[in-house]
C-alpha cells in the first residue's frame, strides 16, 4: 500500500510539475510572423485599377520577428534566386527595410541604401505594402496573408 501511495504521489508531483502551454493567439494589430503574398495591386493615384495574381507555382514569404525580416520568392519559370535579410520598423501606416544580406539578382535591383520605404495597410490576417513615387502617389503594392 505505502508503493502504491507513493507512486501515485510522485505521479502527481510530476503532472503538476509539467507546464501546461496553450496554442498563443496572434496578435493581429503586428506584422511579427509569417506571410504569403497572394496578390498584386496597380494603383492611379488612391485608386485600386488592378489586381493581379501570382502566377501558377509563384511563392514569396515573408517573416517578421524581432525587428529582423526576412524573404525569399520562388518562380518555377525562373533560375533566379530571389531572397533577402534584414531589419524592418512599421508604425501604424509605415513599413521600412532595410536590407542586410541579399541575393545577387536583389543586389543588382536594390537602390544605394538598401532601404525602402512604403505605405503599410494592416487588418488582422492580412497587409499590404505599397510602394510610394516622389510625389506621393501610389504606384502598385504586394499584399500578404498571415501563415501562422
Amino acid at each position: 500500500m505505502k508503493k502504491i501511495l507513493g507512486i501515485v504521489f510522485l505521479m502527481l508531483f510530476l503532472v503538476s510539475a509539467t507546464e501546461i502551454t496553450s496554442t498563443k493567439i496572434q496578435n493581429p494589430n503586428t506584422l511579427e510572423g509569417t506571410w504569403e503574398l497572394v496578390s498584386f495591386n496597380n494603383y492611379d493615384g488612391n485608386d485600386v485599377v488592378k489586381t493581379i495574381p501570382p502566377t501558377d507555382g509563384y511563392r514569396q514569404i515573408k517573416m517578421f520577428y524581432n525587428g529582423k525580416v526576412m524573404w525569399t520568392r520562388y518562380v518555377p519559370t525562373d533560375s533566379i534566386e530571389w531572397f533577402g535579410y534584414g531589419s524592418y520598423k512599421a508604425t501604424d501606416s509605415t513599413l521600412t527595410e532595410k536590407l542586410e544580406y541579399m541575393s545577387a539578382s536583389m543586389k543588382k535591383v536594390a537602390n544605394e541604401n538598401m532601404e525602402w520605404h512604403m505605405e503599410l495597410k494592416l487588418e488582422g490576417d492580412k497587409y499590404s505594402q505599397i510602394f510610394i513615387d516622389a510625389e506621393g502617389n501610389r504606384i502598385n503594392s504586394e499584399n500578404y496573408k498571415r501563415l501562422n
